[in-house]
């Protein structure tokens, strides 16, 4: 099975588009040809989804596929290293483990009994990549250790999401590496391993972020004692893949995604747990209800938060995704019976629940929602019990701020005046406190010290708080294709938004008469009366006034964001935080 020329490896033929991109980036046709491999795509939890292009799984948003690490000793017990070529396509000229690659979607690559198909491609690439005979690495001298799950950007073309099968060896071998797929090679003691990864990388070069996890968090002194004692390593064997989160941190020259991107990486993990949580039920009618609005889309912006945070001031684990899912969840719970409460009848271009049920099950539904998404936080993997008390009250907290934002909302309805300080409060719940929880929760669970989870706290409140002010912006200044509903429906309606609250406190005069005119005058009103009404705020500068405040928000939010230490996640934190600005712009 060795060999570049070997007919029956799967792959795929590249798109003329896909050739020349390489080409562009100075991969050779060889490193071109191995990009249409087609591996194996999984989930999590290593269960394979199906074949997929090298090229695809590591492009762009990538996906999750299988990979191995071989850890190859000698008889004196030092470690082989590699350092990759320069032109390979990702990650050139880092030292990484002896060999590390991917099974392919074969028969033979894909056998998981004894991690047989992980042994026989291991085989496939030392000889490939190192030039070893395989008759110096028989299959029945490979162990299986354990799994590591990951994530490594490397800019924001390349990444790599493995569930990585890590196999120790040991073997006298010949090496006669491939210049195509390694430039040097190294045999390492574990002190001279260790010097290696405390050294900076102008003294021995920059270390593979997957190998840094497996030689720091893994591979400890009793892996380094059993090399050699075939039962000693089979007492190593664990049936856990250890969740290492995203460690692009970890590659000195790494570049962020933008936010579209970062966003899309974990959006299908976020919403598998929302769907499982909420389908996890005897209740057809009832699991129904709850995922009608999930089912209708959305960003799901709040849930990727914490995620997001966590990955620009700490570390990273699965429990943050389960967070997210959990405060997403809790987010669609208020829309239901916000839907209820203001006789919304569509929500998300589809019915509200209650229209599309009844209302003593859209209320039923909210209330599972709010009990499903607490029970998911406390089972959460990754989450220490000692966390669990300031996940409760600050999530709980949440909850009571958005209740009690949106009832300052309906207390708005029966005031006549309502204060600057009131409409900030109110937003403050009914939006802002979701942004800085996430925020602040995502610092927390990341590890970070209590001034970090502060400012955090203080970067999504900033934002919450632009990011509604933008949004009653948006209804005032864009068409209503783009709005999907009619322009100026807030002023129709009557809401007191910071504009009207401003332009209200204006002196008597005709713009402000033209306003009253239209204000609140709901379904009666016309697209003319409408489009004067908010040609009085633009006269009395009340957009303006609106859009300074936003935009003071949107400064104090990057003021907090240069408080933390650059990284390749700051780069769509900062995207989120010009999000709402850009479309007005």
């Amino acid at each position: 099975m060795a060999g570049y020329e070997i007919s029956d490896v799967p792959n795929v033929e590249l798109s003329e588009n896909d050739v020349q991109m390489l080409s562009d980036l100075g991969a050779d046709k060889t490193q071109s040809q191995l990009m249409g491999e087609m591996i194996i795509l999984t989930n999590e939890i290593d269960e394979v989804l199906g074949p997929g292009s090298k090229l695809e799984s590591h492009k762009g948003v990538g996906a999750i596929h299988r990979a191995f690490s071989v850890l190859l000793f000698d008889n004196q017990h030092r470690l082989l290293l590699q350092r990759r070529a320069s032109d390979k396509v990702t990650f050139p000229g880092i030292w990484a483990n002896s060999c590390c690659s991917h099974p392919l979607h074969s028969d033979s690559e894909m056998e998981e009994k004894d991690a047989m198909g992980v042994k026989r491609a291991a085989v496939r690439k030392l000889e490939q990549e190192l030039g070893i005979p395989a008759d110096q690495v028989p299959l029945e001298d490979f162990h299986f250790i354990t799994k590591m799950r990951y994530t490594a950007r490397m800019n924001e073309n390349w990444i790599e999401r493995e569930i990585d099968h890590i196999l120790v060896i040991q073997a006298d071998v010949t090496l006669a590496p491939n210049p195509n797929e390694i430039s040097d090679v190294k045999w390492v003691s574990r002190d001279e391993l260790e010097e290696m990864l405390i050294a900076e990388p102008e003294e021995h070069g920059v270390i593979a972020p997957w190998f840094r996890c497996i030689a720091a968090q893994i591979m400890n002194e009793e892996w380094w004692a059993s090399i050699g004692d075939a039962d000693k390593l089979q007492s190593l064997v664990d049936s856990t893949i250890h969740d290492m989160g995203d460690v692009s941190h970890m590659l000195p020259e790494a570049q962020g995604a933008d936010l579209m991107t970062s966003l899309a990486e974990i959006k299908p993990l976020l919403e598998s747990r929302i769907e499982r949580a909420l389908t996890h039920t005897s209740h057809e009618r009832l699991s129904g209800a709850m995922m009608h609005l999930i089912d209708g889309g959305g960003k799901r912006l709040r849930a990727c938060l914490p995620w997001m945070v966590a990955k620009a001031v700490g570390d990273t684990h699965s429990g943050l995704l389960d967070v997210g899912a959990a405060i997403e969840t809790i987010h669609n719970f208020t829309l239901v019976h916000d839907d209820i409460m203001d006789d919304d009848d569509i929500r998300r271009g589809r019915n509200a629940v209650h229209i599309e049920y009844d209302l003593p099950t859209a209320i039923n539904a909210g209330d599972a929602m709010l009990a499903i998404a607490f029970e998911a936080m406390a089972v959460a993997e990754g989450i220490e019990h000692s966390m669990l008390p300031f996940l409760v009250k600050r999530i709980g907290r949440m909850v009571r701020r958005v209740s009690e934002g949106q009832q300052l909302d309906i207390d708005f309805e029966n005031l006549e005046t309502v204060s600057e300080d009131q409409y900030i409060e109110m937003i403050t719940g009914k939006t802002a406190v979701m942004f800085l929880t996430c925020a602040e929760i995502g610092a927390y669970l990341s590890g970070a010290d209590e001034a970090t989870v502060e400012v955090m706290h203080d970067w999504g409140l900033a934002v919450g708080l632009c990011f509604q002010l933008m949004d009653d912006l948006i209804d005032a200044l864009s068409d209503s294709e783009t709005l999907g509903k009619p322009c100026g429906s807030d002023v129709a309606q009557g809401k007191r938004t910071l504009m009207v609250i401003h332009a209200l406190r204006q002196d008597d005069c005709p713009a402000k008469s033209t306003l009253l005119s239209v204000l609140g005058k709901a379904d009666a009103a016309t697209q003319d009366e409408i489009d004067a009404g908010l040609q009085a705020l633009e006269e009395l500068g009340s957009i303006q006034y609106a859009r300074d405040r936003a935009e003071a928000y949107h400064a104090k939010a990057h003021e907090c964001l240069n408080q933390i230490p650059d990284g390749p996640a700051l780069r769509a934190l900062r995207e989120l935080t010009d999000f709402q600005l850009q479309r007005i712009s």
